[in-house]
């Protein structure tokens, strides 16, 4: 995997270009001092991964994040822990503090490897029950594993997500969603609607063919009868 490293200390890059060399998959291809250096050497080598100093002279990494796309995958390095929240919010794949632990650059580079081999590069962005998501709605903040997520419900441009007793909107579409989500453990109860199927509590037939759903969470969900034939098929033995 191609990486870039981008810190405005020198030592800094260093020092984690040495801590890199041990991985055989990862090269260092580029390393940058600054955040519009950065982003030429990005748009330009097309990195798999940048590990992105946040707090530089003049624009931060925070600030680079959000006008890169393609989004490479970010591993943000800092010396400051609480520009963790804002890290994720711009969908970073880890967030390492400075001095940088071996063992913890090891858990980042091996989930950086997992993530890449899960599936061919039009499928990595799919999301699992295990996967933990950043929600954030208005001034609230979380970190919520999908498997807490018992259901999605369209809100309009936005999508309700229900979790425990939350249920912030976050600006998404439901169709957005759905090829994000395994349909393993996801499943497009109607137009309006995706359950987590670990949350079914039962299952009654309904009018015309169609199925109530009802979750552990007290939602109930009427699907047609063309969604209940797929139901079946991908619940039965």
């Amino acid at each position: 995997m191609k990486a870039i490293i981008v810190d405005d200390e020198r030592l800094a890059r260093q020092e984690l270009k040495t801590m890199l060399a041990e991985y055989k998959d990862i090269e260092v291809i580029a390393e940058c001092a600054n955040a519009a250096e950065a982003k030429e050497k990005i748009n330009t080598l097309k990195p798999d991964v940048v590990f992105l100093d946040i707090q530089m002279p003049g624009k931060n990494g925070l600030e680079l994040a959000q006008e890169l796309h393609p989004l490479p995958e970010l591993i943000f390095i800092t010396a400051h822990d609480e520009y963790a929240l804002r890290a994720f919010e711009v969908n970073a794949l880890d967030y390492l503090l400075k001095p940088i632990q071996p063992q913890r650059l090891a858990e980042t580079i091996q989930k950086l490897l997992s993530k890449e081999e899960e599936a061919p590069q039009e499928f990595r962005t799919v999301l699992n029950n295990d996967d933990q998501v950043f929600i954030k709605d208005g001034e609230r903040c979380w970190f919520v594993k999908l498997a807490e997520v018992r259901m999605f419900e369209s809100e309009g441009n936005y999508v309700r997500v229900l979790f425990d007793t939350n249920r912030p909107l976050i600006l998404r579409s439901l169709n957005n969603l759905e090829h994000r989500l395994n349909p393993a453990s996801f499943f497009r109860a109607s137009r309006k609607h995706i359950i987590n199927l670990k949350w079914v509590e039962n299952i009654e037939p309904w009018f015309n063919g169609g199925l109530m759903v009802k979750l552990k969470g007290g939602e109930q969900i009427e699907l047609s009868r063309r969604q209940s034939v797929r139901l079946k098929d991908m619940m039965s033995l």
